[in-house]
C-alpha cells in the first residue's frame, strides 16, 4: 500500500490562486490524502451506501476526483465517472443505467446535474460538490428529496463514526467506465480489481525492461479526462510507485504554463495535442529567419540520422541537444524524459519529429477501455517501431483472426487481420447488455475490431477498422480508415473524412486543412483572403486535392480509393458540433448527418 511505504511523498498538487494569480503548486502528502480518503469514505457509508453501490464523479481533473475514486475503491463501491464533455443526455443516461445512488461534482457542473431531474433522482439521493454549494441549490435538490453538501460539509458528515472495510476480491468490480461510442448509447465497461493491477504490473514490468522505470521522484502532469480509462491507469501506475500527480487548472490555454511550472518527468498525450506542438514547433522555426532554421533542419537531419542508426536519444548528438534541441525541451516544463501517445493513431511524421527534438523518449500505445487501456507499447530507443504501436504488454496474449471480406489473412507472410485479446486486463462484460458482450467476447477473446499488422519485430501496426468499410456502386471494397491514415501524410491538412456509398462509384471527402499551409501556398500562389475565404476558394480546393492525389499515388491506391472532390472546413471537427468522440475519433454517422448538404453539392458538381 504506497501510503505505508511512501507516508510522506507529495502525492496530490494544484495551483494556489493568491490575488486571482495562479502561484506554485500546493502538495498533500499521501499519508494526509489517505487521511481525506477515509474521511470521505466514512461519510460515503453513512449515507447508506455499502460494497457494490455505486458512486458517479463528474467534472474535470482534480485531487478531489482522485480522492474520492481511492474511497470508492477502500469500501467496494463502484466508480461511475460522469462524462465531462458529452452533455446532460449522456450524464443522464449513465446516472439512470448506473443507478447512480450519490454524485461528487464539480462546482460549476451542479446546475448539470439538476437538470437531469427528475428521471435521475430514481436512484441519486447526495450530491457532493468538490467546492461550494449555494441556499438556491440546496432548495432546488431539496424539492425532489436529495441532499447536496459542499466538500468540507461532506468531509465532517460522519463525524468520529468509522466503518469497518468490507473484504474485496480480485473479481469484484472497482469501476464502470462508460465508453462515449460513435453511434447510439454509451457503453458501461465493467472493470475489475484484478483488471488494473494487472495492467499495472504488465506495463511496470515493461518499463524495467526497457530500462525506464518509474521513481518516487517522478512528477505527472493530470489533464487528460480521467473519466477515460487511460489516465485512470496511468495515475494509478503513478500512486503504485509514490510519484507525484499534479493537476492542471481546466484551460487548455493555460496548459503549456501549468506544465512549465509543475515540470512534470511523463507526459501523456491524445495525438491532437501532439499534433498542435508539432504545428507550433514548425511555425516558431519557420518564422526564426534563414538561419535559426537552417541550423535547426541541419541538427535535425544529424540526429534523426544517427537515431536511425541505433544510436540512443540522448547519445545521438550530445551538442545538438545542449545547443538547439534544449529549448524544444525546456518549452515542456525542461524534466520530460517520457512522452506517450495513446486514444488515437499517431502520424507517423509527427512522431518521428518529436522522437528528435523533444530530448525524450515519445512512445505510442494502444489499448481500450474493454482491455484496460494499454495493451501494447511502443520501446525506446526503438526507430524501427515509428508508425507501430510496439509489441503487447506482459500478462496479455494477441492473435490476429482473418477477415476474409476484407482481404486480410491472418496466416499470411504478412499476417493481417483483427486484433483479438486474452488476459485477465479485459473486462468482464457491458452492464446491463449481455447482447453487446456476446458479440465482441468469444471464447475469452476480446475481438476489438481494429485491423492489425504483425511487424517482424513483433510489433503491431494498427492499419485498419473492420466495421468501417463500404462498398461502391461498381462493387468495390473501401476500408476508410486505412485511406484516411494514408491522406493523414499530408502535411498541408490536419484531419479528413472520406465518404462514399453503394449508390455512387467515387469518394468525396471533408478536410480541415492546415491554416498556415493553406495560407503559406496562397502568398506563394497570389491567391487572396483570409482563412474561411481560402476555404471556400476553388483554387485551394485543387491545391489540397491534388496533394491528396499525390499521396494517393506514392502509397499506390487502386482508381477508385481516389477522392474526386473535397470540401475545406475551416472549423476543426469538433465535440460541441458531435461530430467526434471525447478521444477524437470520428462519429460517421453524425458527420453525414452534419455534412449531408455538401455532400450531396460535391457529387453533383462532380460528375
Amino acid at each position: 500500500m504506497a501510503v505505508e511505504k511512501y507516508p510522506d511523498n507529495r502525492m496530490l498538487g494544484h495551483r494556489e490562486i493568491v490575488d486571482g494569480k495562479a502561484g506554485t503548486y500546493v502538495w498533500k502528502t499521501y499519508k494526509e490524502v489517505f487521511g481525506i480518503a477515509t474521511k470521505i469514505g466514512n461519510s460515503i457509508r453513512s449515507r447508506g451506501l455499502a460494497k457494490g453501490s455505486r458512486c458517479g464523479i463528474y467534472g474535470a481533473n482534480c485531487p478531489e476526483w482522485i480522492i474520492t475514486m481511492e474511497a470508492c475503491n477502500a469500501h467496494g463501491i463502484y466508480c461511475v465517472p460522469l462524462y465531462d464533455t458529452l452533455g446532460a443526455d449522456a450524464v443522464e443516461f449513465i446516472l439512470c443505467h448506473a443507478e447512480v445512488e450519490i454524485a461528487f461534482t464539480e462546482e460549476k457542473k451542479i446546475e448539470q446535474i439538476f437538470k437531469t431531474f427528475p428521471k435521475s433522482t430514481e436512484f441519486l439521493k447526495t450530491i457532493v460538490s468538490f467546492g461550494k454549494v449555494t441556499q438556491e441549490q440546496k432548495e432546488e435538490a431539496s424539492k425532489y428529496g436529495l441532499e447536496i453538501y459542499s466538500w468540507d460539509e461532506f468531509l465532517s458528515l460522519a463525524g468520529d463514526k468509522e466503518f469497518d472495510l468490507p473484504v474485496k476480491t480480485k473479481s469484484d468490480i472497482c469501476t464502470i467506465m462508460y465508453t462515449s461510442g460513435t453511434t447510439g448509447d454509451p457503453k458501461g465497461v465493467l472493470i475489475s480489481n484484478a483488471s488494473i493491477i494487472c495492467l499495472i504490473a504488465g506495463v511496470d514490468r515493461l518499463l524495467n525492461c526497457a530500462k525506464e522505470e518509474l521513481e518516487q521522484t517522478d512528477v505527472y502532469m493530470s489533464y487528460l479526462p480521467l473519466a477515460h480509462i487511460f489516465d485512470r491507469v496511468v495515475e494509478e501506475l503513478f500512486m503504485f510507485h509514490g510519484a507525484s500527480i499534479g493537476f492542471w487548472r481546466g484551460d487548455v490555454k493555460l496548459l503549456v504554463e501549468d506544465i512549465g511550472t509543475l515540470k512534470p518527468t511523463i507526459l501523456c498525450a491524445v495525438p491532437r495535442v501532439l499534433d498542435r506542438i508539432f504545428s507550433g514547433l514548425q511555425a516558431k522555426i519557420a518564422s526564426g529567419g534563414f538561419i535559426k532554421s537552417t541550423l535547426f533542419n541541419l541538427a535535425y537531419k544529424f540526429k534523426q540520422f544517427r537515431m536511425m542508426q541505433g544510436a540512443k536519444h540522448n547519445e545521438a548528438a550530445a551538442i545538438c541537444d545542449k545547443v538547439v534541441f534544449s529549448k524544444v525541451k525546456e518549452g515542456l516544463g525542461g524534466n520530460v524524459r517520457v512522452i506517450l501517445s495513446g486514444a488515437a493513431p499517431l502520424a507517423t511524421h509527427v512522431e518521428e519529429y518529436l522522437r528528435v527534438v523533444t530530448c525524450a523518449h515519445v512512445l505510442q500505445g494502444y489499448g481500450l477501455t474493454e482491455t484496460c487501456a494499454g495493451s501494447f507499447v511502443s520501446l525506446p530507443n526503438q526507430m524501427c517501431m515509428i508508425g507501430t504501436v510496439g509489441p503487447p504488454v506482459p500478462n496479455i496474449d494477441v492473435r490476429l483472426e482473418s477477415v476474409p471480406e476484407m482481404d486480410y489473412d491472418a496466416l499470411a507472410t504478412r499476417p493481417r487481420g483483427e486484433i483479438c485479446i486474452r488476459g485477465e486486463t479485459l473486462f468482464s462484460g457491458y452492464y446491463k447488455r449481455e447482447d453487446l458482450t456476446k458479440d465482441v467476447l468469444i471464447d475469452g477473446w476480446f475481438h476489438t475490431g481494429d485491423i492489425g499488422e504483425w511487424q517482424p519485430d513483433g510489433s503491431m501496426k494498427i492499419i485498419d477498422r473492420k466495421k468501417n468499410i463500404f462498398k461502391l456502386s461498381q462493387g468495390e471494397y473501401v476500408a476508410v480508415e486505412n485511406l484516411e491514415n494514408i491522406y493523414g501524410l499530408v502535411s498541408a491538412i490536419d484531419s479528413i473524412w472520406v465518404y462514399g456509398n453503394s449508390f455512387e462509384s467515387f469518394l468525396v471527402a471533408v478536410v480541415n486543412p492546415n491554416k498556415e499551409a493553406l495560407e503559406t501556398w496562397a502568398a506563394a500562389n497570389g491567391v487572396c483572403g483570409d482563412f474561411e475565404a481560402l476555404c471556400e476558394n476553388p483554387k485551394a480546393k485543387e491545391y489540397i486535392l491534388g496533394e491528396l492525389s499525390k499521396v494517393g499515388k506514392e502509397k499506390k491506391l487502386k482508381g477508385f480509393e481516389f477522392i474526386k472532390a473535397v470540401h475545406l472546413e475551416p472549423v476543426p471537427f469538433d465535440m460541441d458540433r458531435d461530430l467526434i468522440t471525447p478521444t477524437y475519433k470520428k462519429k460517421r454517422p453524425q458527420l453525414l448527418k452534419y455534412y449531408q448538404g455538401t455532400i450531396d453539392n460535391m457529387y453533383r458538381s462532380a460528375k
